[in-house]
């Protein structure tokens, strides 16, 4: 069973994610809700492991987006789903950039998030709207992939693990990870760097090395 914990200041929001995942399937439990990033990171027991996915408003208390808070708790090892009613492109960037998995405008409503949930539980990537048109205007620089490292790219955004990916291309684990690392380091150079495989893929879309179909 799927188990997340939902962090937001409003109860309505709140209790509305919990009846679509006792909705959903397969089914998502709900093992904790906290009103704010520091009662989340204070809390003890189930909510503090065992944890598939953090649902994660920005704003508390009419304060600006934390970004602070979103970046420990990514740090503690979280699968971080953002679910903001912001959408600006360059925060949007910065949350996936932090390590984010996915980022969501509550206008999305509870197709989109189940989806992202049941992904992020699978350790796969989910491309929101939200995203797709944050990345859509990233006017950055593209760095330069060979046929190679695309093709690497591609595969580990369509399998759950690295271990497919060099048994699908007749190649070692160690050969995908290098890959994998030098996407990376060209990424860093040209000051966009991606820490995270959702970060990855909507630079990746956004840059035209992949599409939303082949996802």
């Amino acid at each position: 069973m799927i188990r997340i914990a939902i962090v937001d200041d409003h109860p309505l929001i709140r209790d509305g994610v919990r009846g679509w995942c006792a909705a959903a399937q397969p089914h998502i439990l709900v093992a904790a809700d906290h009103p704010d990033p520091a009662a989340f990171l204070a809390a003890t027991g189930p909510d503090r492991g065992d944890l598939d996915a953090i649902v994660l408003d920005l704003q508390f208390d009419q304060r600006a987006p934390d970004l602070t808070a979103l970046a420990t708790i990514c740090a503690r090892g979280h699968r971080v789903v953002v679910y903001s009613q912001h959408t600006e492109p360059h925060l949007v960037r910065d949350c996936l950039d932090l390590g984010a998995v996915t980022y969501l405008s509550k206008t999305e409503g509870r197709e989109h998030l189940i989806a992202a949930l049941h992904a992020a539980a699978d350790v796969r990537p989910y491309l929101s709207p939200t995203m797709a048109r944050a990345m859509s205007t990233d006017a950055d620089d593209r760095p330069k992939l060979s046929h190679r490292e695309r093709e690497v790219l591609l595969a580990w955004f369509q399998t759950e693990s690295k271990a497919l990916v060099a048994q699908q291309l007749y190649i070692t684990v160690g050969t995908v990870n290098t890959h994998l690392e030098r996407i990376r380091a060209k990424y860093a150079a040209v000051g966009r760097s991606a820490p995270t495989k959702a970060a990855l893929v909507a630079r990746a879309i956004r840059d035209g090395l992949i599409t939303t179909d082949e996802l």
